[in-house]
C-alpha cells in the first residue's frame, strides 16, 4: 500500500465522511499480480482510481467466482470497482481481460503454508518495548495473530483490523480467566518504520493509553528474512515496491500447544475470531486435563 500525499488522504477521509450507505461505483484498470481461488482474492497492481485512491498494487475480493476462475497472474484487466459503507467495503465486478501476454512471464507463487495442526516457525520477534520474543513464549495459550503496518491508510485494511483486535481485548478483560489463557499477536510488514517505539504509541492508541494491555497483546516487527519466513509459513501475500506495502488480511490461530488451529482473510467478524479464541483455550485445557 502506497504512503498516501496529503491530498490522497483528504481524499480518503471525504469518502469515509461521505453518507455510509452510499454506494459508489469506479473504473479500475491494471495488471494481476496473484490470484487466491479459496477466498475470492485477486492483488491486481492497479492506475489511479480518480476520487478514490492513487495507483497501487492491492487485494481485492472478486464476487464473481467465474471470472475469478478465468483470470490468471499477468492478466491485464478492467473491472468496475464497488465502494460501500463510505470506502470501507469494496469489490469487483464484471472483470474483463483484456490482455494475456503477461501471462508468460508471471512468477508462479511458491507457497509451503502450513495445515492446521503444523507447529508454528519459531522466529524471533521485536515487540512494543525492544523485547526479542517468540511464538514459543505463548505456549499454554490460545494465540490470535494479524498482520499490519501502521501506516496504513486504508480503513478496510490494517486500521480495520486493529480496531476489531482492540474489541476482543476489550471482551477477553472483562473475564479474567480467559484473559490469562489466551494472547493476541500484531505483526508489521514494516520492520524499518515500525520499530519498537512507533509499535508502542500505535498499540497504546488501541488500548486507550493502558500501557498494562501489553501483558496480553504485543505489538511486533520482525527483520525482512524473518517476516518473509512467518509469510511463506502461514501463506500470507506479501508485496513491497515503490515504497507500497500490500498484504492480504490474514488472520492465524495459534493452539496452546503452538500449533496451527485455524485461518481467515477476508470473511471473519471479531465476535467469530473471539469465539474461536476462546473455545481453543477451553478445548486444550480440557484436552490436558484428560491426559492427567
Amino acid at each position: 500500500m502506497k504512503q498516501w500525499t496529503v491530498a490522497g488522504l483528504t481524499v480518503l477521509l471525504m469518502i469515509a465522511s461521505g453518507c455510509q450507505s452510499q454506494t459508489k461505483q469506479y473504473r479500475l484498470s491494471g495488471q494481476v499480480l496473484a490470484k487466491d481461488e479459496a477466498d475470492n482474492v485477486l492483488t491486481v497492481k492497479h492506475e489511479n482510481i480518480p476520487g478514490f485512491m492513487p495507483a497501487m498494487t492491492m487485494p481485492y475480493k472478486v464476487k464473481d467466482a467465474g471470472a475469478l476462475q478465468a483470470v490468471q497472474p499477468g492478466d491485464t484487466i478492467v473491472a468496475d470497482l464497488i465502494a460501500a459503507n463510505g470506502g470501507a467495503d469494496y469489490w469487483l465486478q464484471s472483470v474483463r481481460i483484456v490482455d494475456k501476454t503477461g501471462r508468460k512471464t508471471a512468477k508462479p507463487a511458491i507457497r509451503h503454508v502450513l495445515k492446521v495442526g503444523d507447529p508454528a516457525p519459531d522466529v524471533p520477534l521485536t515487540n512494543q518495548d525492544g523485547k526479542q520474543i517468540h511464538f514459543s513464549d505463548f505456549k499454554g495459550k490460545s494465540v490470535l495473530i494479524t498482520f499490519i503496518y501502521t501506516r496504513c491508510p486504508m480503513p478496510a485494511f490494517c486500521p480495520r483490523l486493529s480496531s476489531q483486535f482492540a474489541k476482543i481485548h476489550e471482551d477477553l478483560a472483562k473475564t479474567p480467566g480467559d484473559y490469562d489463557k489466551t494472547h493476541l499477536l500484531t505483526i508489521s510488514f514494516d520492520p524499518k518504520y515500525d520499530t519498537a517505539p512507533v509499535l508502542r504509541r500505535y498499540g497504546l492508541a488501541y488500548l486507550d493509553n493502558h500501557a498494562d494491555g501489553f501483558s496480553q497483546w504485543d505489538f511486533a516487527s520482525a527483520d525482512p528474512a524473518d517476516m518473509r519466513s512467518i509469510a511463506d509459513a502461514f501463506g500470507l501475500e506479501y508485496f513491497e515496491e515503490d515504497n507500497q506495502i500490500s498484504h492480504s488480511m490474514d488472520i492465524v490461530l495459534l493452539s496452546p500447544e503452538g500449533t496451527v488451529a485455524r485461518y481467515w482473510s477476508t470473511t471473519w467478524t471479531a465476535a467469530e475470531l473471539e469465539d474461536a479464541l476462546r473455545q481453543q483455550a477451553d478445548s486444550s485445557a480440557k484436552r490436558r486435563g484428560a491426559r492427567g
